[in-house]
């Protein structure tokens, strides 16, 4: 399944890494590890931040993930499911929505 995965590192270590010159090779041993089917660099609230999009086969594979970037950069990996238009179309919303209207609340 596809996933959304933000990624936002708080300023250190991540200024020490800028620093000392290995913020950029670890970035890439990260990315080359984790193989994102797009990733883009930009700012999430202030921060320094990284938004992937990331092919899942399934929630175990989740850690190998987010633990580069929590050991590393001592990040906050958020995950979103992403569908695309043939998964939701899949999902017959015509259906759910008779599904749910038999339950009405009142």
């Amino acid at each position: 399944m596809k996933m959304l995965v933000n990624v936002s590192c708080p300023i250190e270590p991540f200024n020490s890494m800028v620093k000392n010159g290995t913020a950029g090779e670890v970035i890439g041993r990260v990315v080359d590890e984790i193989k994102p089917e797009s990733i883009y660099f930009s700012e999430l609230e202030g921060h320094r931040a990284a938004i992937m999009v990331v092919d899942v086969p399934d929630a175990s594979h989740i850690p190998s993930i987010a633990e580069p970037w929590f050991l590393y950069f001592e990040a906050i990996c958020e995950f979103r499911i992403a569908m695309t238009m043939e998964d939701l179309m899949k999902s017959n919303l015509a259906e759910q929505a008779q599904k749910w209207q038999e339950v009405e609340m009142h």
